[in-house]
């Protein structure tokens, strides 16, 4: 039997993933069982446990891939040294979610949690990667504006992560709940209000 390659294992995990994100967003992370997945995909149930223990672990796979990306966005525009204000950095990632991800999921997901300890053991990681890229991304910006930290860079950005987190899970559930909700102007809303 041929040995089986980091490359194409990780390759098999990039192809559950996908097809458990649209799994997830055709019938909502409650809505979505294990067997929803695995028809989607098109492998074995082996293939799938082989690589995920549950759905719970494979929703924090979507959750983690999708903030790299949104991680990988900021980055990019940081490149070169310009400077993003905490407030572009939320605009960001807000709009790569919104334009990349069903954000009805992570709202569901935050309903569950919030019931659920299990659900929220399980999340852990994706919810450490969103505050740990958040602080790394507005770092350069309080660098630069050392005026704001008052002498503490670290003490600054863990004050602001949170208040940027929730500013993007406001963003995530008006959109879900308000018909009229505007995005753009809720995206710059939030420019103006962050430090800048």
């Amino acid at each position: 039997m041929p040995k089986v390659t980091a490359e194409y294992r990780e390759a098999r995990r990039d192809e559950i993933i996908d097809a458990a994100l649209r799994a997830f967003s055709a019938k909502g992370l409650s809505g979505t069982s294990m067997a929803d997945v695995i028809a989607e995909s098109g492998l074995s149930a082996g293939a799938i446990y082989g690589h995920f223990a549950g759905k719970r672990e494979l929703f924090a796979a979507v959750a983690v891939r999708t903030l790299q990306s949104r991680r990988l966005e900021v980055d990019a525009q940081q490149a070169g040294g310009h400077v993003l204000t905490p407030g572009e950095v939320v605009a960001t990632v807000l709009r790569g979610m919104r334009d990349s991800f069903d954000t009805r999921l992570l709202v569901q997901l935050w309903a569950d949690a919030a019931a659920d300890p299990t659900i929220l053991d399980s999340i852990g990681a994706p919810l450490g990667f969103v505050l740990d890229a958040f602080g790394a991304s507005v770092r350069p910006w309080f660098e630069a504006h050392p005026e704001c930290t008052d002498g503490d860079t670290d003490a600054a950005i863990a004050r602001l992560v949170p208040i940027m987190l929730a500013l993007g899970q406001g963003f995530m559930i008006q959109r879900q709940i308000f018909a009229e909700f505007d995005d753009e102007a809720y995206l710059a809303s939030v420019r103006e209000i962050l430090p800048h």
